[in-house]
């Protein structure tokens, strides 16, 4: 690990030297929701090819920039797409980025993203709240070795999503007039969708909605002492809600119809943190 955090550093040093005012807040935004960066004031803009070690983003909706700006008297970092398990790499790298905004400073970190609804009553393009997640992932980003300079070697996780910050979240919904659950997230490595089955199960667990991400960052958040609020976008039932397959194109359809709202609930938040 010890190797790790000196790789993390030269991507923490890289931005050091090319972003002026440092941020203090953190969002990942999920499939189809990068437009947030565009409310950044004097944004500067990095691929996240160009910062070392950072992995690459492959997916359709992930832009694959590091934007950092000004918006609501905060310096902010937005992360426009994120690495995934799911596309090979280890939970090390996936969380790359969450670990270089830690040693940047970043202290709040809200993450999005584009989840399947398991609840009956979420309807596409609701906007879930994370209470707490389930890990069904299969490994955790801090197997190994523990550098405490990240962080303790068995960080508490009772409060995963930050009670302060979920308030925070219902406050901002209501200023902006919109509606928000709250919910359950469960975390599964993919890439292939869940069956029927499997939501069945997942239903019964207690979960409220699946997805494919997330859970370890929420994991590396915590670990480096951030306070972390989670954010879902509904963009379709889950598998065997409805008589029908569920394919990428309609998620982002989803995803694009609501950005306007799923924006106005994050700038509401970064407002009142």
């Amino acid at each position: 690990m010890s190797g790790h955090y000196a790789l993390v550093e030269q991507g923490a040093s890289f931005l050091r030297e090319r972003i002026g005012e440092l941020p203090d807040v953190g969002i990942v935004l999920g499939s189809g929701l990068g437009d947030f960066t565009t409310g950044l004031a004097n944004a500067v803009s990095t691929p996240y090819t160009e910062i070392p070690h950072w992995p690459a983003s492959a997916v359709v909706g992930h832009a694959g920039t590091l934007v950092i700006g000004s918006i609501g008297g905060r310096r902010v970092a937005a992360l426009s797409g994120r690495a995934h398990y799911y596309e090979g790499h280890s939970m090390q790298v996936a969380t790359f980025g969450i670990r270089v905004l830690g040693l940047l400073g970043v202290r709040t970190l809200i993450l999005t993203n584009a989840a399947g609804g398991i609840n009956l009553t979420f309807k596409p393009g609701t906007l879930m709240v994370i209470d707490d997640h389930i890990n069904l992932m299969g490994s955790n980003p801090l197997m190994g070795t523990n550098d405490d300079r990240f962080g303790p070697r068995f960080p508490d996780m009772t409060e995963a999503y930050s009670k302060r910050l979920r308030q925070v979240a219902d406050q901002a919904a209501r200023a902006r007039g919109l509606a928000v659950a709250h919910g359950v997230y469960a975390a599964v490595h993919g890439p292939s969708y869940e069956t029927p089955a499997e939501i069945r199960y997942l239903r019964t667990m207690g979960a409220d909605a699946v997805g494919m991400s997330t859970v370890p960052e929420t994991i590396v958040g915590r670990h480096m002492g951030m306070e972390i609020a989670g954010i879902s976008c509904i963009t379709n039932p889950a598998a065997g809600v409805l008589p029908q397959p569920l394919v990428h194109d309609e998620v982002m359809a989803v995803a694009r119809r609501v950005r306007g709202e799923f924006t106005g609930l994050l700038e509401a938040m970064i407002e009142r943190l």
